[in-house]
């Protein structure tokens, strides 16, 4: 009998996949950390009883270049039950900054980190390219990241002068780009079809009115990843975040040498906030049933008094305000206690209406009752 080549082939991949398969059952059987090893489209799955990222891949008989980066890093200790490891190999790329070429050895992907990885500073107008090196007696084979910087000008905005950079070929075109709209009093020190040329001279000024331009902070976002092998109030800042600035300009009305009001009328960001990455633990420090749960959050509000009436609009075993008890409960099934207020509630209405409104909230009680959330490492929402 004669197997096609598709036949043997789709036969040797359901034995591969039988075989990892049974490898990763076989490994979570055992003791240790089950980890799985990505590297240059392989997957190897392993259990560690190593400390670290870099003794499970010791472990593996990874060897690791000096310019290979490894996601986690190898430093990063080994507290949870699985991990998943990317190993990014260095390669060659060459970078073409204008008439100079460098050549690098890196694991990075982009072509920003690429650039800083060799060294070379980019603005946020210039323009890159990743493209499969073409010069191969020169480069070799390997990737090639080519640079267009954008053009340096000399840029006064209503009062405010700084080095701008642009890839648009005329005045007119720059300002669209900055998003710089020209009012019917507006000037501009050179006519709009002025073709733009390093180190020229652009100014923009309002006639008639006062404008100021100030630098203003750009606050940073933060991105929190739980993490449900560490207790509740765990905090580890992975990635730092840096506040971005902009330059603003308002146009300020003065009456009788006082500012009666001003407008914001133009905005340029200098440099973007960087996102800060924050991992927060997650693990509830009580695993109990529901009754426990809510028995630990009126203890810590009240001591667990259903009728406590703290005179400052919190009532109720657990401090509700009126507003947010009346919100809550036709959202939820009971129309029926609106207008009653919590303190003279039941008690278990009362169980009932603080485990509704912590599961309408996104948050839970880590916005509703943060206090007591922080203090007492409850699970953020409750029990089911």
């Amino acid at each position: 009998m004669t197997w096609s080549i598709g036949i043997v082939v789709a036969v040797l991949l359901v034995v591969f996949t039988f075989i990892a398969l049974n490898h990763r059952a076989h490994a979570m059987t055992g003791s240790g950390r089950l980890v799985t090893i990505h590297d240059r489209g392989v997957e190897k799955v392993l259990l560690s009883e190593g400390e670290t990222i870099g003794d499970a891949l010791e472990n593996a008989g990874i060897t690791l270049d000096s310019h290979d980066v490894v996601e986690p890093a190898v430093t990063q200790k080994l507290i949870a039950s699985e991990y998943q490891i990317n190993i990014y190999r260095a390669r060659p790329v060459t970078v073409v900054d204008g008439p100079m070429r460098q050549r690098v050895v890196t694991a990075y992907q982009t072509a920003e980190q690429i650039a800083k990885d060799a060294g070379v500073t980019l603005f946020a107008e210039d323009e890159t390219k990743i493209t499969r090196s073409s010069d191969f007696i020169n480069d070799g084979a390997g990737l090639q990241v080519a640079i267009d910087r954008a053009t340096a000008f000399n840029f006064t905005l209503y009062g405010k002068s700084s080095e701008a950079r642009t890839q648009s070929s005329t005045v007119g075109g720059m300002l669209k780009d900055k998003g710089v709209t020209l009012a019917e009093n507006d000037r501009v020190s050179v006519p709009i079809s002025t073709p733009i040329v390093p180190g020229l001279d652009i100014r923009v000024w309002r006639e008639g009115k006062q404008t100021i331009t100030v630098d203003e902070e750009i606050d940073f976002t933060i991105e929190k990843i739980q993490d449900a092998d560490q207790e509740v109030g765990y905090r580890q800042v992975t990635t730092a975040g840096e506040k971005g600035q902009r330059h603003v300009t308002y146009e300020v009305t003065i009456q009788d040498g006082q500012e009666t009001g001003r407008t914001e009328i133009a905005s340029i960001t200098a440099t973007e906030p960087k996102k800060q990455v924050e991992v927060i633990g997650s693990k509830s420090k009580h695993s109990g049933s529901l009754n426990e749960w809510l028995l630990a959050l009126r203890t810590c509000e009240t001591g667990g008094v259903y009728t406590r009436n703290s005179g400052n609009g919190f009532f109720g075993a657990y401090q509700f305000m009126v507003g947010t008890w009346d919100s809550v409960a036709p959202k939820v099934g009971r129309p029926d206690l609106k207008g009653v207020r919590p303190d003279m509630a039941s008690p278990a209405d009362q169980d009932f209406m603080v485990v509704a409104n912590a599961n309408l909230s996104k948050g839970g009680l880590a916005t509703q009752h943060p206090g007591c959330y922080k203090k007492l490492g409850l699970a953020q929402f409750p029990p089911k």
